[in-house]
């Protein structure tokens, strides 16, 4: 049987590896189209002239081996993710229409959207114009209240806003970066059918919401031909800030009863958006006081950050489903076939403000590390001379340094390793004042 030919858009070396690592790994051939400095290197998205590449790419291929693309896949936010559906609409291909990846990623239209059908699970939210200088007073929720970009990545420009000075000194902030992403996805938005409501915002629109939180945790699932199906479930743990994300740890531990009740609540929104033949994941709150669930947004892709602990705890990457809807498979994915009972993603992190990198881990000692404790991934995010704030994608109030993948009999020796690779791995931090 000849194998099938599936292209990710800035597939770079350590997401190519977990891809090659899923089960039956040997009936596909993966490509990357792009080169993905493009996406993961900074935040000039030129979407017309990366499409207009990616097709050339494509079509080449086609012409030069005279052999079928059989998918397009993604793992990526913006502005892969919202490629991959005109990508695969123009080769014919499987994917989500951009009408249903837009009701999920768009954050103020997914909000309209889920008011529809699971309003007891949403806040108050309103859309503001961060330009307006009377915006604060037309925002009609309590305080306190967090404000973020109608479209973001990670948690950049996102703000904890406590009274007008924080609103003013966030809103100065956002008027200084919102074009980065909103340039490009106003794009986006010009290709796609929108409602009014939608299109009168615009793409610099912001949305202010009320206060949510309890414990965090993440939904990996597909919907295939309008079937929606959950394959795990992670939780996102934060440092004491509750903003900063200290670590993803698989398999939840979370009560039964709350993981179906989440379960339930995705197999509802998920047809309602109109999103179909693809992955995605879904982010959750559970107040334990008030035994109330909280949905806080979806994301039409796997994580690439869960890919690793997948693979330790599971024995294939999260990838594998992203490959399989893609071809129009039904995905047969492992459940706790992997070397370890739990993992976890730590994102060790600077909170002292801005700082230059004096000294990383040299390849040796990264070496030794990961020889001395099986099973970790370590992958430092900074190199010798740079400024922090030089670092893409980060929230508004710590540097995320380096990346610890690591793999336990249990949370406790998670927890334990991950404190010996901090004193193993040598990095240092002149503070800028």
């Amino acid at each position: 049987m000849q194998p099938k030919h599936v292209f990710f858009i800035g597939l770079n070396d350590f997401n190519k590896r977990k891809l090659e690592s899923i089960k039956d790994a040997e009936r596909y051939v993966f490509h990357g189209i792009l080169d993905p400095a493009e996406i993961n290197e900074t935040y000039d998205f030129p979407v017309s002239d990366m499409l207009k590449r990616c097709r050339e790419e494509l079509l080449l291929w086609q012409d030069r081996t005279g052999l079928r693309i059989d998918a397009i896949g993604a793992y990526q936010d913006f502005p892969v993710s919202t490629m991959l559906p005109l990508l695969c609409s123009e080769f014919d291909l499987r994917g989500p229409t951009l009408e249903g990846m837009l009701r999920c990623e768009h954050k103020y239209w997914s909000r309209l959207v889920q008011k529809e059908v699971i309003p007891e699970h949403i806040p108050c939210f309103q859309a503001f114009d961060p330009f307006d200088d009377l915006a604060f007073e037309q925002i009609e929720l309590n305080l306190p209240f967090w404000i973020k970009p109608i479209k973001s990545s990670g948690s950049l420009l996102g703000f904890y806003i406590e009274g007008r000075e924080d609103f003013e000194r966030a809103a100065a902030q956002i008027r200084d970066q919102v074009h980065l992403l909103a340039e490009p996805f106003g794009y986006i938005l010009d290709q796609a059918r929108l409602p009014a409501e939608i299109s009168e915002i615009g793409s610099y629109a912001c949305l202010a919401e009320s206060i949510i939180g309890g414990r965090q945790c993440t939904l990996e699932g597909y919907s295939l031909n309008g079937r929606v199906e959950i394959f795990g479930i992670i939780d996102s743990i934060r440092y004491e800030n509750g903003v900063s994300f200290f670590r993803y740890e698989y398999p939840s531990t979370l009560p039964d009863s709350i993981q179906d009740r989440m379960i339930q609540i995705s197999q509802r929104i998920i047809p309602h958006t109109g999103f179909d033949n693809s992955a995605f994941n879904i982010e959750y709150f559970w107040n334990r006081e008030l035994d109330r669930i909280w949905l806080l947004e979806i994301n039409t892709r796997v994580s690439q950050s869960h890919s690793d602990i997948f693979e330790k705890v599971d024995g294939s990457s999260n990838q594998q489903i992203t490959v399989q809807v893609a071809c129009g498979e039904e995905p047969d994915f492992p459940r706790r076939r992997g070397e370890f009972p739990c993992a976890a993603k730590f994102f060790w992190r600077w909170f002292s403000g801005d700082a230059v990198v004096t000294r990383v881990p040299t390849a040796l000692e990264i070496r030794q590390a990961e020889d001395r404790l099986p099973g970790i991934v370590i992958q430092p995010q900074v190199r010798a001379g740079m400024r922090l704030s030089e670092l893409l994608e980060q929230d508004s109030y710590s540097y995320d340094f380096c990346h610890l993948f690591i793999g336990g009999q249990d949370q406790k020796e998670l927890l334990e390793t991950y404190l010996q690779c901090q004193q193993m791995l040598p990095f240092e931090f002149k503070a800028i004042p």
